[in-house]
């Protein structure tokens, strides 16, 4: 056993992990004052909720063998056993056996963190009118049917680590490194379908989104970042070259992004604001996820500012198309989501034009976006609607106008006056 590399996939597990309650913090000082506690628990609710899914069955449907398909992992049991399912080569082995260089469950782990970012990603479409319960059934139905499956097409790489695993994306060729198709495409298009399931809020109109508490967002921007390191790097499963390079990417790609960003906004609007620097920053972060060890840091550099400057054109596709994602999940996690994974096709090291090697890639990366695209629009949609013609998902007129925090939770973000120490 490698005690270097196994202390490498547990901290960078630990890195994910931080990220949902950093994604809380982002989303939660965009809102209003009076709805901030409901939007972070939409993050909190999917940290607990999709935690325990994982270990009851959500491990096995994404890294399960597939030998009688390529579309889903096939579980046969309850709970976490590690004997029975098919996995790559570097945790096969029985329950907390070391089988390449670090213990099996070291990876189950890593991977847990993953599912429940995703879910939790989702929640910023759908900010300031949704209910608590609403989402907790949206939240296990959808990771249920869309992200573990999803999962195994992206992640699963069967017995050994070439394209010849058990996921069908995998077997194509399809180059995601960590998760641009798996976690923000996905997240993406739910939170499109959320969105025109929960319709738009009361007074929607540019300007709507006037941060509460931007010092909050910014800290959850640095959470973000700095978990992301261990999204990215960890990827790799051992600290080496390889996950060096995904470091020096992280690190460059959303600075690079950070300044497109602001350019685009002082352009447009007069002034380059730190909202701005922050949502650049997670779009770039976005954006190299897919391709964080086959581009060189220039060319990372160069993602960082193309997916910048598109993300924020893009955020402002709400308006003109008439939908309202509220903390622009689309415009950020979709987008940017889809610019990264296209952009291996063209510059990427293993098969970009730009390296003499035709479109052949690019033709892959299109095949993997567009599939997780629909797939998961698709049932998100599905789920989301029949969620609110049933138990309801939306809060009412009332409630949503008044501040969803107290109705929905019986608390305040804020406490003012004699009454309160």
């Amino acid at each position: 056993m490698d005690q270097g590399n196994t202390a490498f996939v547990l901290i960078s597990a630990a890195l994910v992990l931080l990220m949902t309650p950093g994604l809380a913090f982002f989303y939660g000082g965009m809102v209003k004052a009076k709805s901030v506690v409901s939007m972070m628990m939409l993050s909190w609710g999917s940290l607990g909720l999709v935690g325990v899914l994982w270990v009851l069955y959500g491990y096995a449907v994404s890294f399960g063998s597939s030998a009688s398909s390529t579309f889903i992992g096939i579980p046969g049991w309850f709970g976490i056993d590690t004997a029975s399912i098919g996995l790559t080569a570097e945790t096969a082995g029985a329950l907390g056996e070391q089988t390449g260089n670090y213990p099996s469950m070291a990876f189950v782990a890593f991977q847990a963190t993953f599912a429940i970012i995703t879910v939790a990603l989702i929640s910023g479409a759908i900010a300031d009118r949704a209910k608590f319960g609403g989402w907790m059934v949206f939240a296990g139905i959808w990771a249920t049917l869309v992200y573990f499956p999803v999962a195994n097409w992206v992640f699963n790489y069967g017995p050994d680590t070439t394209a010849n695993g058990d996921g069908w994306l995998v077997q194509l060729g399809v180059i995601d490194f960590a998760g641009g198709t798996a976690v923000h495409i996905n997240a993406g298009a739910a939170g499109l379908a959320l969105a025109l399931v929960l319709g738009k809020r009361f007074g929607f109109s540019k300007g709507i989104t006037q941060p509460h508490n931007v010092p909050l967002t910014l800290l959850g921007v640095a959470l973000l970042w700095f978990g992301w390191f261990g999204f990215n790097a960890g990827s790799e499963l051992a600290a080496d070259g390889k996950a060096s390079i995904a470091f020096i990417n992280t690190l460059a790609a959303p600075a690079a992004a950070m300044v497109g960003w602001i350019i685009v906004e002082k352009m447009r609007h007069g002034k380059a604001t730190s909202i701005g620097a922050g949502s650049g920053a997670v779009a770039g972060l976005v954006a190299i996820t897919p391709a964080c060890v086959d581009l060189d840091p220039v060319w990372g550099m160069v993602l960082g500012l193309v997916a910048g400057a598109l993300c924020a054109l893009a955020i402002d596709l709400k308006f003109a198309l008439g939908f309202d994602d509220s903390l622009d999940v689309v415009g950020i996690h979709l987008v940017g989501g889809i610019v990264g994974t296209l952009f291996i096709g063209v510059f990427g090291r293993t098969g970009g034009f730009a390296f003499g090697n035709g479109f052949e890639q690019l033709g892959k990366q299109a095949i993997g976006a567009g599939a997780v695209l629909v797939y998961s629009f698709v049932l998100a949609y599905l789920i989301g609607l029949a969620i609110e013609k049933t138990v309801g998902f939306r809060v009412k007129a009332e409630d949503e106008i008044a501040g969803i925090d107290t109705v929905v939770h019986g608390e305040e973000a804020y406490a003012f006056g004699n009454d309160r120490v």
